[in-house]
Formats: C-alpha cells, sequence, structure tokens
C-alpha cells in the first residue's frame, strides 16, 4: 500500500510540471489583468466606465419638529431625529474627449467634471422618533404618515446644505484626484495633471 502511494505522488509530481509547460506553450505565459492604454480615445472609455465615482461620504443628524393642524380643529406635531448620509463625488459619464489630453511622454491632463452630490439618503436604522403627540380631544383622528415623509425630506435638505457648508465638494473633487491618478498609473500613465474644471455646485 505504501509502495502504490509513493507511486502515485511521484506521478503526479511528474504529471503537474508537464501540464503547466503544455498549457504555456500553447497559449503563451500568463497575462496581467491591466491593459496599457494607447490613445486619448481609449483613455476616456477607461475612465468613463467607472462612472460615478463616490469618493466621500458625510453623515449628518438633523432634529425636525413639524406641526400639522386638523380639520376642523385640532392639532398633530413631530419631533423627529433624522441620521442622512451625504454622497459626493464625480458623475465620470461626464467627461468627453475634450477634457482629457495624452502627451507624447504618455503623460495625461484631465479636466474633470465638477463635482457634486451624487445621492443623499436617510438612515433608518439611526432615525428616531423622539416625540409624536396629537391634541387629546381629537382622539378619533389617526396620525398622518405623511408628516414623517415630510420631516424626513426637510432634513435631507437640510443635511445637503450642511454637507455643502461643510465642503463636501471640496473633499469630493481632492479623492476623485486621488484615486483617479492610482487607477491611471496602474494602467501604464506615468504622470496625471488636472486642470481647473466647471464651476461646483452652489
Amino acid at each position: 500500500m505504501l509502495k502504490q502511494l509513493k507511486f502515485y505522488l511521484i506521478c503526479l509530481l511528474i504529471a503537474v510540471p508537464t501540464a503547466l509547460a503544455v498549457y504555456f506553450y500553447l497559449f503563451g505565459s500568463p497575462r496581467s489583468g491591466i491593459e496599457l492604454i494607447g490613445d486619448a480615445p481609449a483613455l476616456v472609455r477607461q475612465i468613463q466606465e467607472l462612472r460615478e465615482l463616490v469618493t466621500v461620504k458625510y453623515s449628518v443628524q438633523k432634529v425636525v419638529t413639524l406641526k400639522e393642524e386638523k380639520v376642523p380643529f385640532g392639532s398633530e406635531s413631530l419631533l423627529l431625529l433624522v441620521h442622512a448620509e451625504v454622497l459626493g463625488g464625480v458623475d465620470l459619464a461626464k467627461l468627453t474627449p475634450a477634457d482629457v489630453s495624452l502627451a507624447s511622454d504618455r503623460s495625461v491632463s484631465i479636466k474633470l467634471p465638477a463635482p457634486e452630490i451624487l445621492h443623499r439618503y436617510v438612515n433608518d436604522k439611526d432615525t428616531k422618533v423622539w416625540d409624536r403627540q396629537k391634541t387629546w380631544w381629537t382622539p378619533w383622528e389617526p396620525f398622518n404618515p405623511e408628516l414623517d415623509q415630510k420631516a424626513r425630506q426637510l432634513a435631507l435638505e437640510s443635511a445637503r446644505a450642511a454637507a455643502l457648508e461643510m465642503g463636501i465638494l471640496r473633499d469630493a473633487q481632492t479623492n476623485a484626484e486621488r484615486v483617479l491618478t492610482n487607477f491611471l498609473t496602474a494602467v501604464g500613465i506615468p504622470a496625471v495633471r488636472f486642470e481647473a474644471g466647471n464651476e461646483r455646485e452652489p
């Protein structure tokens, strides 16, 4: 039994290198997954494939208070603590061939689209109702679910304004340049320069 095991092991040690040698002879040596970019249009297509490049996320908390008057009388009030996420970045699908130039030394100059807020949403897990009341003399009136949605929408608008004030677009631009520099260096570009782009979102 031991002799048979040794025999099969020796056969395996011989067969595996032989199979690998045949494979590389027929199909060539393994290639890197990175393809060098040869011209500006190809470079633009490579960058556009990144599409919406989200480079920064701001977490903003807002307290929203709403009061709704009932008909014919009475009222309902809501105090909501909203945790919102605001994502900033660059929409690379807006990049055009005129925005990219490839020099003879293979260095690249890029005018990026203006950074913008790409997404914003309410983090339901961390959003809480602190208080919700209605006048005691109108117990038959149900709570209005639309009041909660109005509070969330107001919080999103307030979170957007707060993120802009805190500099989310500046951070989005800086991070986008760093990400693209790393990406283009990996595909064979020796140097990357960024030109001033369009005006930023107000």
